[in-house]
């Protein structure tokens, strides 16, 4: 299955307990679309967030951020891990 990097991006910041909340809302949603959301990280100030997930495609991986919580990322990629 293919993994996915998205980046979200909001203006004047986030915390990472609303993250926190988004991604358990995440991994509640995801069962139903074959997805899973492996690993989140969060730059406060900058308001980004930055998800990892492996997925059918990138639509499916933001349908369920769609349904979970309506924060659709800005930017996906595909990804492929190296060492």
């Amino acid at each position: 299955m293919p993994t996915y990097l998205d980046v979200h991006t909001l203006d004047g910041g986030v915390s990472a307990g609303d993250v926190a909340g988004a991604h358990q809302a995440d991994l509640e949603t995801q069962a139903e679309y074959g997805v899973n959301y492996k690993r989140y990280w969060v730059d406060e100030k900058a308001g980004k967030i930055f998800c990892l997930v492996d997925a059918p495609d990138a639509e499916t991986a933001a349908r369920v951020h769609r349904e979970a919580h309506g924060l659709v990322a800005d930017e996906i990629y595909e990804v492929s891990e190296g060492s």
